[in-house]
């Protein structure tokens, strides 16, 4: 396993807010426009959806450059960070966006992280300065001042340190999970939202009965593809059921083809990749319990910039689509028993299923300076949470240590000094992302190519 350099072991060095924020536009343009060329021939409309998107606020162009952010993270440093907390499995996205209500395998409904295209390993702060950073920036973007930012972002960290703390010593993490009878405000409702979804619901606003048949209506976000893409795509639901443990898999006419559809304009990071959705059978031959699979093109994680090499590849057999499936079961409790992977034009995917049992977590919904605090010490135990689990408690082979324990201890009694040091980082790394955004939105402006 290779393992981090940290100058800051054993003595005082470079502290994480030490690098000051400054305009780069050369640097940034370059950087967007290497990071989504290589999506240009496959789906050149899709980046352009990319691009209007991140061109909204500052804190959408954050969603879509995580690869700008590790780039920078590779060079700041911790006074927190040791041998076994450089060895974390990170979700490697961690932001508002990316927590969400959902029903899990075994039917509860709860509140969690739920994308993990970059989950990678690498040293924990990182996610925790990737959620701080994202607090501020969306934080700002609804009218809340500076010290209050500030004081959201303590109460994320706090909730997350103390969670850590509470299971060190102990196997309370394989049965947490925050839920409608632990959490209150914004994230309550969400959960309890979940409980008014329906298959049904999600079936008719997507799907059509023709002819006795189910089908995919056609939309500008579900478009059709042609005749040989369709076979392939078919085709390669075989391995993907063949990734899924024998245990856990269906009868295989649960996984009949019923019909695709290129799933379009959905996201910001990953727009530009493949996405399909796939109508399959279900449990029986009714067009009532019909399933809808989702996939996703899988790429390396932007993690791997900051950290290369720092997850071994025999850990997902050098298939990023496995990497994602492997890190949503290693963060999760009860995950998908739908996820696997498979290939499609030499080019790996994750699948899993697009389930009718879910809310996204809304922002926008926060009115006031309590509402924040109260979703963010949600999201720093979730956050704690997936850390905690996906430690030795998952593979010892891969992470052989108790992460709960490490951090606890690395960061006992120095919690305030933590905050600080986050804070900074978060206040800093905010107003260099502001300024990208101007570099990029004046080359977006001006029509210069960024993919």
């Amino acid at each position: 396993m290779k393992r981090l350099a940290w100058t800051l072991l054993g003595s005082l060095a470079l502290c994480a807010a030490a690098h000051a924020a400054a305009p780069r536009s050369n640097y940034v343009v370059q950087d967007i426009y290497d990071a989504n060329h290589p999506y240009a021939a496959q789906l050149p409309q899709e980046l352009a959806t990319k691009m209007q998107k991140m061109s909204a606020d500052p804190f959408a162009f954050y969603r879509g450059t995580a690869d700008l952010f590790y780039r920078d993270v590779a060079s700041r440093s911790s006074a927190y960070v040791n041998a076994a907390t450089s060895q974390v499995w990170l979700d490697g996205d961690a932001h508002l966006q990316n927590f969400g209500a959902f029903r899990d395998s075994h039917g509860n409904d709860v509140f969690a992280l739920n994308d993990f295209d970059e989950g990678y390993f690498g040293p924990y702060v990182w996610d925790v300065w990737r959620e701080a950073v994202g607090i501020q920036l969306a934080a700002e973007q609804m009218g809340i001042g500076a010290s209050d930012r500030d004081a959201i972002v303590d109460t994320f960290v706090e909730a997350y340190l103390d969670k850590m703390t509470d299971f060190k010593g102990n196997d309370d993490e394989l049965g947490y999970q925050l839920t409608t009878s632990n959490t209150s405000g914004a994230v309550k409702d969400l959960i309890q939202a979940v409980g008014d979804d329906s298959r049904n619901h999600m079936l008719d606003k997507y799907t059509e009965i023709d002819n006795g048949m189910r089908r995919f209506q056609t939309t500008d976000k579900l478009a059709t593809v042609d005749s040989s893409r369709y076979a392939a795509i078919a085709a390669s639901i075989g391995a993907y059921v063949d990734s899924i443990p024998a245990s856990r898999r269906y009868a295989s006419s649960f996984y009949a083809v019923k019909d695709i559809r290129a799933k379009l304009g959905s996201g910001i990071g990953s727009l530009g990749r493949y996405r399909y959705w796939v109508l399959v059978e279900g449990p029986s031959a009714s067009n009532s319990d019909d399933v809808i699979l989702e996939m996703k093109q899988a790429a390396s994680s932007d993690v791997a910039l900051a950290n290369p090499g720092g997850m071994p590849s025999s850990a997902y057999d050098g298939q990023q689509g496995y990497r994602v499936v492997r890190s949503l079961k290693a963060q999760l409790i009860h995950a998908d028993v739908l996820a696997g992977y498979t290939t499609l034009g030499g080019n790996p995917f994750y699948v899993h299923e697009k389930s009718p049992y879910q809310e996204d977590f809304d922002y926008t919904q926060l009115t006031s300076v309590g509402q924040w605090e109260t979703a963010a010490g949600y999201m720093g135990k979730a956050l704690a949470s997936a850390h905690a689990l996906s430690d030795k408690d998952y593979d010892d082979t891969l992470i052989p240590y108790s992460e709960d324990k490490e951090v606890a201890d690395i960061t006992d009694h120095h919690h305030d000094a933590f905050r600080a040091e986050v804070r900074a980082f978060a206040d800093d790394y905010a107003q260099q992302v502001k300024d990208d955004y101007q570099s990029f939105l004046d080359a977006y402006d001006s029509g210069m190519p960024l993919y």
